[in-house]
């Protein structure tokens, strides 16, 4: 076995050995340092009695109270003072966006989504600068409600000192704090791209044309929504314990339903998911997308989980893009690709220049162009810069040869179907039900506007995650549980109804839908909501309150239950 894991770290330039050794890697403390990565002469320097190692395993709030104290005592003269102070701003800022709860020395694959998000935001916002831009691309992901005010006071002080924040965002408790407001739509994609107005909130607020506008004013209604009847629901039941901060929890997951995973960040929740449930279901760990087993019951790691025998698999999709490779697109992962392919083929042309559909292919010699090799674009090495990529001289980017282009159907080539939008192709191809039916699906997530061409590795989280969540529509979902890690991220307000309708969908196919998710709308219209907390990090990871909607807000511990009281009661 030892030459076979020796034999893979030799081949490690390929992808696949890398992944498993990633499958079976185990991490231990190293006994010389004891977890610490310092040397022994690194470890023997101290301050106030406190070596390197022992700060490390502070929270930061300690770390900083400390800190705080060297200053008031003045400790190491006016040479340590700058110092400490700088030291001292950025862990108040950490602490701002309420993270003091994490140890100086912890690695950031054990984070959990929102608190590498707001470690991000506390790096980037933890500078002195004045007269400077600060361009965030939606910093509430990943955030609970309850924190938005945190980051709102933080972005607010950058501001005050004389800063420009410009924030991307969907939240409309940011856009309500905003100074000035830019929106633009009135659609996506092609629909896109214009002004539709800009000014204060209350100009937002009063434009009719502007669909941002009508969530600020509680003018777009959610739609209705039936509430599924769980008593007689099949269930997960989880128990677990002494995994990161989750504490002898149990948690029961209704199956055949909508059930939203909530909490504060830090509660637990990502534990829950990625080292317990699906690598329990699977019997394998996690990765960003993976099928599991139908064992009847699955215990990992001093837990168990009752109920799997009730699936068929597990699937588990978060904000990691599912490809890197620039030729994989909406038309080859819907396999709609194909059926062009042969409809292309069977053109007169075609058949009189013995074209057959493989001919029209960029992944295999053929009509593709071999210059590239289908790529559309080459690779310079720059040595000691990142590689350089430049449109292809041969095919001029468009991934073919020009006998491959010479063919049209109905007056286009292959190069131009792949430039059509989905909504674009359904509606060109709309006498062709095997093409259609195929990208159908991705217009009912909300999709429409991505071209047939686009590669998968420009899509954003929030894309990836509603092009899997199409390609469940279309493949039929069956006995699968499927785990979505907060799909609303990159969604405007008015397309919740949207995602809300396909999730319904996959479900009435047969299968169990878990969201892990802060946004209130999908949490007040979920069949069951599972509240872990009360807090963060060692706060956190107990079930504080589990049920329809209406029972978690009545709970007065859960911080989700009082945002979620006030949604209930108001409706907006």
């Amino acid at each position: 076995m030892r030459a076979y894991f020796e034999w893979l770290e030799g081949r490690r330039y390929k992808v696949q050995a890398r992944v498993q050794l990633a499958r079976n890697r185990k991490y231990e403390p190293c006994p010389d340092c004891e977890g610490t990565r310092l040397s022994e002469a690194a470890r023997a320097v101290r301050i106030e009695g406190r070596s390197l190692a022992d700060l490390g395993r502070s929270t930061l709030e300690g770390l900083q109270g400390w800190v705080d104290d060297l200053v008031v005592r003045r400790v190491g003269g006016e040479a340590a003072r700058r110092l400490l102070e700088l030291i001292g701003s950025r862990l108040r800022t950490i602490h701002a966006v309420g993270l003091g709860y994490v140890a100086l020395d912890r690695t950031v694959r054990s984070l959990s989504g929102g608190e590498a998000q707001r470690i991000q935001l506390a790096t980037a916002l933890s500078g002195s600068l004045t007269a400077s831009l600060y361009v965030l691309d939606e910093p509430s992901v990943g955030l609970h409600a309850a924190d938005l005010a945190r980051l709102l006071r933080v972005l607010e002080a950058i501001r005050d000192q004389g800063n420009t924040v410009v924030v991307v965002e969907h939240a409309l408790a940011l856009v309500e704090a905003a100074d000035h407001v830019l929106d633009l739509g009135p659609g996506a994609g092609r629909y896109g791209g214009t002004l539709v107005c800009a000014g204060p909130v209350d100009v937002i607020r009063a434009a009719s044309a502007s669909k941002t506008g009508a969530a600020l004013r509680g003018a777009s209604q959610p739609s209705a929504r039936r509430r599924r009847d769980l008593s007689r629901a099949r269930r997960l039941r989880i128990t677990t314990g002494g995994i990161h901060n989750l504490r002898d929890l149990e948690v029961e997951i209704p199956l055949g339903a909508l059930v939203a995973l909530t909490g504060v960040s830090g509660a637990g929740k990502s534990t829950l998911v990625r080292e317990v449930l699906v690598p329990g279901l699977s019997g394998r760990r996690a990765a960003a997308v993976s099928a599991g087993s139908s064992a009847r019951g699955a215990s990992r790691g001093g837990t168990r989980i009752e109920g799997a025998e009730a699936l068929d698999g597990v699937v588990l999709v978060d904000q990691s893009p599912g490809s890197r490779s620039a030729r994989s697109n909406p038309a080859t992962v819907t396999k709609a690709w194909d059926a062009i392919r042969t409809r292309f083929a069977a053109t007169r042309e075609a058949r009189a220049r013995g074209h057959r559909p493989g001919f029209f292919s960029f992944n295999v010699a053929g009509g593709r162009c071999e210059a590239c090799e289908g790529a559309g674009e080459v690779e310079i090495d720059m040595q000691f810069l990142d590689d350089l990529r430049i449109p292809c001289e041969a095919c001029g980017g468009t991934r073919f040869r020009k006998e491959v282009l010479d063919v049209r159907l109905d007056g286009r080539s292959i190069v131009d179907v792949l430039a059509l939008r989905v909504d674009e192709a359904c509606e060109v191809f709309a006498k062709e039900p095997k093409i259609v039916d195929r990208l159908r699906p991705l217009a009912r997530v909300g999709l429409g506007y991505l071209s047939l061409g686009q590669p998968l590795s420009t899509l954003s989280g929030g894309e990836f995650q509603r092009l899997r969540l199409g390609q469940a529509l279309l493949e039929g979902a069956g006995r699968t549980l499927y785990v979505f890690d907060e799909p609303t991220t990159g969604l405007h307000a008015s397309d919740i109804d949207v995602l809300l309708g396909c999730l319904d969908e996959v479900i009435e196919a047969g299968a169990s839908v878990l969201v892990v998710e802060h946004d209130l709308e999908v949490i007040a219209r979920a069949d069951w909501v599972v509240d872990l907390g009360p807090g963060g990090g060692p706060d956190g990871g107990r079930l504080v309150a589990a049920g329809p909607p209406e029972r978690v807000a009545a709970c007065p511990e859960s911080l989700t239950g009082q945002l979620l009281a006030e949604r209930l009661r108001t409706g907006v």
